[in-house]
């Protein structure tokens, strides 16, 4: 897997961080969750897993894909109506 650097909030290095796959997938470096209740209202983690607490304000680094793909997406009506097609 291939590990790309997309933006992060801290001024450190450290959490939180966001990054893409080349797997079509997000990575986090985030922070861990301790709050009791929260632990109880997630239940058990499986294996190999983590709950991982992230701001929303890091996910202004993420452009889903479909955006990068505007240009070569086929018109719609609207759009041809809207050029004078």
């Amino acid at each position: 897997m291939r590990i790309t650097f997309l933006g992060s909030t801290s001024q450190n290095g450290g959490s939180p961080t966001l990054y893409a796959t080349d797997r079509n997938s997000l990575v986090v470096r985030g922070y861990q969750i301790t709050d009791p209740q929260a632990l109880a209202d997630l239940g058990e983690v499986p294996a190999g897993e983590a709950d991982i607490e992230i701001p929303l304000e890091l996910l202004r680094y993420y452009t889903p894909p479909a955006a990068h793909d505007e240009a070569t997406s086929t018109p719609t009506a609207e759009d041809k109506a809207k050029e004078g097609r």
